[in-house]
């Protein structure tokens, strides 16, 4: 494999602005975080979902949203401002905001740089060129810019489960490949989403080395929030359930990625984890990912959950969760991008298990239940706000 020969962050030396180098740069996500980060610096829109806006975090120190710039990679051509439109059409964001937030949405477009491989790379780039090619775009960044620092954060497609075995020469998948580049530019680095990322185990030693916060994986945004509130409610309750069942219906670009057996295996392994920490057991039930396209980016999770009572009573608990994977996305992205920056300019290293709230896999062994990550994320508020003092 590969080394990603990872620098540190001596090319991230400059003024007051921070980068966020989104993966995926024009998917519904990225686009829906450049649009709102926008609007909040405008004023044209509250901060709402974004923790980083709350009471906890005033005096922690972290880059303001004016001062974010956004660039990033990705194999899709639709502009941002175009896709944004999109967006708006389907409901995702508010009628007229593509247009009151044009410019900054064309600026970043402008950043925007194209990723791979592309259908097998059909230009014949090694990893180790298309890592150094992304290194570059992330230097070049940097220095264009003037950016005090970069934070490299994964919003791609979910990619499949790695197969094991094999020959020893596999290739690196695509998300690998951007958190090498990460390590090798010396930007910290967020997985949002379950593909490898820096997990990769030939990632490791570098990961190890590179002196870089990161923080990961598969944000946690809806049926699996709702997990991780409800798991140790049953635990602590001392109620025994014996089967949790849930199905996603959903479109858009996850729709079609999740529509992949594996990919689903990928996105699932997350959320049965979730159970099996905080309940202490698997319980019987899958989740299972259905593709329906006319819902665009929105989608309904509905979980069944079958638990047994005093003297045996046989109970039943039903949730629906309807709503947009974008709109609770994006200020999570942003919270993230925001404490990941702050955490490399004290110069923090290594995995960020503090930032567990965020995420399905939490990095660092960190605890799966909501309200120990919440605590846990203050704790680290706290510790911010002791060196900002």
């Amino acid at each position: 494999m590969p080394n990603p020969s990872p620098t540190g962050s001596s090319d991230t030396t400059g003024g007051g602005l921070t980068g966020v180098w989104l993966i995926g740069a024009r998917g519904s996500v990225a686009t829906t975080a450049v649009a709102g980060c926008a609007a909040v610096t405008a004023g044209l829109h509250p901060p709402t979902g974004m923790v980083t806006e709350t009471p906890p975090f005033a005096d922690c120190g972290l880059p303001t949203l004016s001062s974010l710039v956004f660039g990033g990679h990705d194999t899709a051509e639709c502009p941002l401002p175009k896709r944004a439109e999109h967006l708006a059409a389907g409901g995702v964001l508010p009628y007229g905001l593509p247009s009151a937030v044009g410019a900054e949405l064309a600026g970043a477009d402008a950043e925007i740089r194209m990723g791979g491989p592309r259908g097998g790379d059909a230009d014949g780039r090694t990893d180790e060129e298309l890592i150094e090619s992304f290194a570059a775009d992330l230097r070049d960044f940097v220095r264009r810019r003037g950016l005090a620092r970069v934070v490299v954060v994964n919003v791609a497609s979910t990619e499949p489960v790695p197969v094991p075995g094999g020959t020893g020469e596999e290739r690196l998948p695509a998300s690998s490949l951007y958190a090498a580049a990460a390590l090798r530019a010396g930007c910290p680095y967020v997985n949002f989403t379950p593909s490898a990322g820096l997990h990769h185990p030939a990632l490791a030693a570098a990961a190890d080395s590179a002196g870089l916060p990161y923080a990961g994986r598969d944000g946690k945004t809806g049926q699996t929030l709702l997990r991780s509130v409800l798991g140790p409610m049953f635990a602590q309750r001392a109620l025994a359930v014996r089967a949790w069942s849930g199905t996603n219906l959903l479109g858009g670009g996850d729709g079609a990625a999740l529509a992949d057996p594996a990919a689903a295996a990928a996105k699932n392994a997350g959320k049965e984890r979730v159970l099996a920490d905080t309940l202490g057991c698997a319980p019987e039930g899958e989740v299972h990912i259905d593709d329906v396209p006319s819902l665009g980016d929105w989608k309904t999770a509905w979980d069944h959950i079958a638990f047994d009572g005093f003297l045996g009573a046989r109970m039943v608990l039903q949730t629906t969760w309807q709503g947009c994977d974008s709109a609770l996305a994006a200020p999570l992205i942003l919270d993230l991008a925001r404490l990941v920056a702050r955490a490399h300019e004290l110069g923090l290293s290594g995995p960020l298990g503090e930032l567990g709230f965020y995420f399905k896999d939490p990095d660092a062994d960190a605890s799966s239940a909501l309200a120990e990550q919440y605590e846990a994320l203050m704790g680290f508020a706290a510790r911010l706000r002791g060196v900002s003092a």
